[in-house]
């Protein structure tokens, strides 16, 4: 059987690819990184233009109804050319979690304006992978109250907030009682932040476990495809710093050493690709495997995308950790990817729980 993209998939790779090329530069991100923006707004409103924010949004909705697996290809170039963008939160979490558990109202209010970009989502979803020092989020009379960290997207109009007992809902930005904070961190291609609530009003979803699942599922996917995105471009960088660099008259593509190092890359990172597309894939086709095979891309690939991260550094020797060459911003975005609502143990666990598996064995994953 030969499973592969599909010619529209294709041309929407190639869209995105000539499009971000353009306008994610690295100078770009630089610009950015050394900016108080919480995303990129200009960058944003071009991937507008090409209805990537409405992609997995019903045509009822103003979206153009795309599945996973396209998401899962847009993504992987959002990683390759480390677009600081709310693609995550604004085109797929937030989507995902309006059409499972959105009221007629609701979907009618958020759902248009997320499809043409008018509005943009930030998400604060760790409290279902694990619960934060210092973080307590309460919800009583459609009121929240309490301090949720590692929000997405600061500066974006509305934030999807998980409480402590996994109940989803909506926070106006603009709304009384709300303090954000940015929060430092090493991947400055995304922001984050600190957000304190007071009484403030909560727009509340109607998910149960099973759905919130979903989202985390469609989540972990397309953080993995973002992360093969950025190690196939650390990859790429490597070969063509090897084929350009001379040392002892030669080029050191020419060592073994140096050959050996980018082979082995090449053949970590190619099967991961297969894995992602059928991820993608299983999140719309094939159901019973669909969050097994989440769990396991997102964890598989934080460690495939570590190994490439450092080992296209050491192939750029020490012009690999200058600001010149920017190679730290693909390294530090795999580095965030890897963590970022749940690591590869804790997602083991998950799965290892999902198949029964004892219960010492699946604690054990998560340690």
């Amino acid at each position: 059987m030969e499973f592969g993209l599909s010619e529209t998939q294709l041309a929407l790779r190639e869209s995105v690819d000539r499009y971000l090329s353009d306008q994610s530069s690295l100078d770009r991100v630089r610009e950015f990184a050394d900016s108080e923006e919480g995303f990129s707004t200009d960058i944003w409103s071009g991937l507008a233009d090409l209805g990537i924010p409405g992609m997995l949004i019903p045509e009822a909705y103003g979206g153009v109804a795309f599945d996973p697996l396209d998401a899962v290809v847009v993504a992987e170039q959002l990683g390759y050319h480390v677009a600081p963008v709310p693609f995550l939160s604004s085109a797929i979490v937030a989507p995902t979690a309006l059409l499972l558990g959105g009221s007629d109202d609701q979907k009618n209010t958020y759902l248009p304006k997320l499809a043409n970009g008018e509005v943009s989502f930030g998400i604060g979803l760790n409290q279902l992978c694990g619960v934060r020092e210092g973080t307590t989020i309460n919800v009583v009379n459609s009121n929240v109250s309490g301090r949720v960290k590692f929000v997405s997207d600061p500066g974006a109009d509305f934030f999807l907030i998980a409480d402590s007992n996994g109940q989803l809902g909506i926070v106006d930005s603009h709304s009384k009682g709300i303090s954000v904070t940015a929060m430092p961190q090493v991947d400055r291609t995304r922001k984050i932040c600190a957000i304190d609530f007071e009484n403030t009003p909560i727009d509340l979803l109607a998910l149960d476990a099973n759905k919130v699942n979903k989202i985390l599922r469609v989540a972990w996917v397309v953080i993995a495809a973002d992360t093969l995105g950025a190690s196939q471009s650390m990859l790429d960088k490597a070969i063509a710093y090897a084929m350009q660099r001379e040392q002892f008259n030669r080029v050191i593509a020419s060592f073994q050493a140096v050959k050996h190092m980018c082979a082995e890359m090449a053949a970590e990172l190619e099967p991961a690709r297969a894995l992602i597309w059928y991820a993608g894939f299983a999140l719309s086709e094939v159901e019973d495997e669909a969050f097994l095979t989440a769990s396991h891309a997102k964890a598989h690939l934080a460690e495939v995308g570590t190994f490439v991260a450092r080992t296209s550094t050491v192939v750029h020797g020490g012009m690999g950790f200058t600001d010149l060459l920017g190679l730290h911003y693909w390294f530090k975005r795999i580095g965030f990817n890897r963590q970022y609502l749940g690591g590869p143990e804790y997602l083991r666990g998950q799965a290892a729980k999902k198949q029964g598996l004892p219960s010492y064995y699946a604690e054990s994953l998560t340690r």
